[in-house]
């Protein structure tokens, strides 16, 4: 996994999904990401001369996938993923994929068009986020977000926060929730909100480990007590 630096959510959550499922282990690399913004310096924190040596350190692991962890692609384009994976594999020789593309595969696979986008970040990221998404024929209507830019700060939402905007997305109709951040904990909560609310609720940090497995040749079902892709 490739992780923004300020990132605290992921790994935590990461391990505990895969605490039961022998055989499989997750390793991380960092790179520096500390706001989520669409200033000039903010975008940079993506360039791919950041994000290749953090990708080349996990392949001295001989790991067997490279998953971006991270949603940039949400507001910088999908082609900025395709692009990522594609230069991953050829610099390390490791299938690479990516959160947002994973959201895309999911979306597409499951007939998914409506879709109620939920993150913590600035306005203008969210309505950059819901643009590409429409262009891509995932509307994003419904949707909350939270007016935050620290990238560390992300982790502090707490889960009933999280849960008040998926409801509220869902009340206003949608036929996934899609829960875009890395940083936000909303793994955990998505078993108990899908119960709650009867539609798919999809997490960044349980897409990128959906996809990840998938990639390794390992059933991603085996955790489908976490719901979310698990369970699709």
């Amino acid at each position: 996994m490739l992780t923004p630096s300020s990132n605290t959510a992921l790994e935590p959550l990461t391990a505990r999904m895969l605490a039961r499922t022998p055989g499989i282990s997750a390793h991380f690399s960092r790179f520096r990401v500390t706001e989520i913004a669409l200033s000039e310096g903010a975008l940079n924190q993506f360039d791919f001369s950041a994000i290749l040596p953090a990708a080349e350190l996990l392949a001295d692991a001989r790991i067997d996938v490279i998953g971006w962890n991270g949603t940039s692609a949400a507001w910088l384009g999908f082609e900025r993923d395709e692009a990522l994976c594609a230069a991953i594999t050829e610099r390390t020789g490791i299938p690479a994929c990516t959160a947002v593309l994973a959201f895309r595969e999911l979306f597409e696979t499951h007939g998914f068009r409506r879709i109620g986008l939920v993150t913590p970040y600035l306005a203008d990221v969210q309505q950059r986020i819901r643009a590409n998404w429409q262009a891509a024929g995932f509307d994003c209507a419904t949707e909350r977000h939270l007016g935050l830019k620290d990238n560390f700060s992300f982790a502090e939402v707490g889960e009933e926060t999280v849960s008040a905007m998926a409801r509220q997305v869902a009340e206003e109709g949608c036929e996934a929730v899609a829960i875009v951040c890395t940083n936000v904990k909303g793994a955990a909560i998505a078993p108990v909100l899908e119960r709650e609310l009867g539609v798919p609720v999809l997490d960044s940090i349980a897409v990128t480990l959906w996809k990840c497995l998938a990639l390794a040749g390992r059933d991603p079902s085996a955790l489908r007590p976490w719901g979310g892709p698990f369970a699709l």
